[in-house]
This record gives structure tokens, C-alpha cells and sequence, in this order.
């Protein structure tokens, strides 16, 4: 294996000079530079990523922090990030937390020993002050905690409005809404959208509304108990695609026909959607863009470069398909 000894006997230079070349750190002759990027390139020398980072303390990494690595809309994120910054030279770290605060704290720790670049998150659970000990830029993503802290993210209430009024516009009269986990902002961004469609409408009912936990399995036996309660439910806005699996499996489980006498829709737009009998409904997140967003945003931190503004806002979409098609 190539050392950078075995570079600078070959240069004829000394090992402090190839360092200050692979470094771009300190002058170098001109003529002595090329020599040395000449060897480098015959003898194939690799410098070692470890040292480098601890000499410039950068490391060309930044770290991936996701709640829920087998909800697939996140490693469609993950694609969408990694795809822009390997443009510009840097790799992914993928962490995956399962919503726990200590978890997260711990990988954020981590990277910052290892001199991680800069950290993009999907968090519910620290807030603005812990997000700010940090001294690595941070970016948020699907999950915004604060003003200042930058973040990516969708029009999560519009995109409950959109859904909600796509079941009534369907013929549904009595629409039910399987919830997100508390405390998390877009799930109670998605509910108030429902909110704001029925919640005024005399049979509306707050016993309509369950928590699936952003969790198929879940969200299949509440929606059982919720169905076999109230079966004058025609209509299901599931907050997310995985909890909209888990309501079609129930109505399976309790014979009852999609859409006929039960229409569903989802949230993100996940793959899975068009897999499923009767395809799904959901409101569609532009991933790859918010993704990308998020990574161009870190970047420019990590350059030192200001932002434009530290909150970006994208606009959703209703994907109509068999799940909720009554008419």
C-alpha cells in the first residue's frame, strides 16, 4: 500500500510538502506541486480520509438522521440528498432513530466527534435550544421546530384540506381520520386540514379521529375497533401512506369493499401506493425536490455561505386513484 513517504522519496521532496499539496495548505513551488500530483497519480496514493479530517477538521461526510428507515418515504429522501451531494464531493451517514430523543443526541455527539460536515434530521423531539448547542450546521427536513432553524417541508395543513374535501367531493358523508403521533407538528398539520373541511359539519364527530401512530399495524386495529364502532364511516384520510396500508388491510380483514363503501386516502405518495388492490389515493410530496432543497441548503452552510431564507415551503399534490373513486 502507497504511503505519502513513498510519494515524497519518488518526488524527490519532503513528506511536509506533499502534505501542504494534498492540503492546498502553505506555498508550494509550481513546478514542485505538479511533480507531486504527477506521483500521486503513477504510484495511485489514496491519502488517508482519517487524518485528513482530523488535520482540516472536515471529514467531506455529512450525517442522515431519519425516524423511521422502513417507512419507505424516507429513503426516498435519503436518495434525493445523496444524489445532489455526491455532486459536490460528499458521502452519506445514515442514522436511524425510531423517534427516540436519546438516540438522536447520541448520533448527533457522534458525528460531531467523528467531524461530520453538517447534519440533515427528520426530528420531533429536540427542540431549537438542543438543535443549537451544536456547532455543525443542521438542517431539517418533513419536520420544522423553529424559525431559525433551517428547515424543508410541505404544506402539510393545505395537503389535509385537499384530502378531506377529495372524500367529500367522492359522495363520502361520514369521513373518519387515522392520526399521526402527538407532538408531531406535521401530523397535527394534516389533522387541522381535516379540521378545517368537516369539523364545523353537523355530524362531524371528534370520535371519528384515532391515532394510528404513522405505523401500518397500528393503524389496522384502530381502524378495525373504529369501523366495527361506527360503521356509518364511508370515508378514511389516513395521515400517512403506511397508516392508509394498514386501513385497507382492516377493510379487507372486515369484508368491507374499496371503494365502494369505503374510500381512503393517504399522505407522501410512497411507491407502494400504486402496489396495492385497489391502487391507492394519496396527497403527494414533491420528495425529490425537498430533499434536494435540504441538501443544497446544507451545503451552502457548510461553505459559510448565508441562505436566502432558512424556511422553504412546498406545495403538495392530490393523486386521485381507485382507493377513492366512488363515482
Amino acid at each position: 500500500m502507497t504511503t505519502i513517504r513513498d510519494v515524497a522519496k519518488k518526488a524527490n521532496v519532503s513528506v511536509a510538502t506533499v502534505s501542504r499539496v494534498l492540503n492546498e495548505n502553505g506555498y508550494v513551488n509550481e513546478d514542485t506541486r505538479k511533480r507531486v500530483q504527477e506521483v500521486i497519480q503513477e504510484l495511485n496514493y489514496k491519502p488517508n480520509a482519517v487524518a485528513r479530517s482530523l488535520f482540516k477538521k472536515e471529514s467531506k461526510t455529512i450525517g442522515f438522521i431519519v425516524p423511521d428507515i422502513t417507512n419507505p418515504f424516507f429513503p426516498a429522501l435519503v436518495r434525493s440528498v445523496e444524489d445532489y451531494i455526491n455532486q459536490k464531493g460528499f458521502t452519506i451517514i445514515l442514522s436511524n432513530s425510531d423517534e427516540n430523543p436519546e438516540k438522536e443526541k447520541h448520533y448527533l455527539d457522534i458525528m460531531k466527534q467523528k467531524y461530520v460536515d453538517g447534519v440533515i434530521m427528520v426530528t420531533n423531539t429536540l427542540d431549537h435550544e438542543q438543535i443549537s448547542t451544536y456547532s455543525m450546521p443542521i438542517v431539517l427536513l418533513d419536520r420544522p421546530i423553529h424559525a431559525d432553524v433551517p428547515s424543508v417541508f410541505v404544506d402539510n395543513r393545505l395537503g389535509g384540506r385537499l384530502a378531506t374535501e377529495h372524500l367529500l367531493k367522492q359522495g363520502c358523508q361520514r369521513i373518519a381520520h387515522i392520526k399521526g403521533p402527538e407532538k408531531v407538528i406535521n401530523a397535527d398539520d394534516r389533522y387541522q386540514g381535516y379540521l378545517d373541511v368537516v369539523g364545523k359539519l353537523p355530524w362531524f364527530s371528534k370520535q371519528y379521529i384515532v391515532s394510528g401512530n404513522y405505523d401500518k399495524n397500528t393503524a389496522m386495529e384502530v381502524t378495525k375497533k373504529l369501523l366495527q364502532n361506527h360503521p356509518e364511516i364511508d370515508g378514511i384520510f389516513a395521515g400517512n401512506d403506511m397508516m392508509a396500508l394498514g386501513v385497507l388491510k382492516a377493510a379487507e380483514q372486515l369484508g368491507i369493499k374499496v371503494p365502494e363503501q369505503l374510500a381512503i386516502i393517504g399522505f407522501d405518495d410512497i411507491d407502494l401506493t400504486e402496489m396495492t388492490s385497489p391502487e391507492l389515493s394519496s396527497v403527494a410530496q414533491p420528495v425529490y425536490e425537498v430533499g434536494k432543497k435540504a441538501a443544497e441548503m446544507l451545503i451552502h452552510l457548510i461553505e459559510g455561505k448565508n441562505l436566502e431564507k432558512k424556511q422553504y415551503i412546498f406545495d403538495v399534490e392530490l393523486m386521485e386513484r381507485k382507493s377513492s373513486k366512488r363515482l
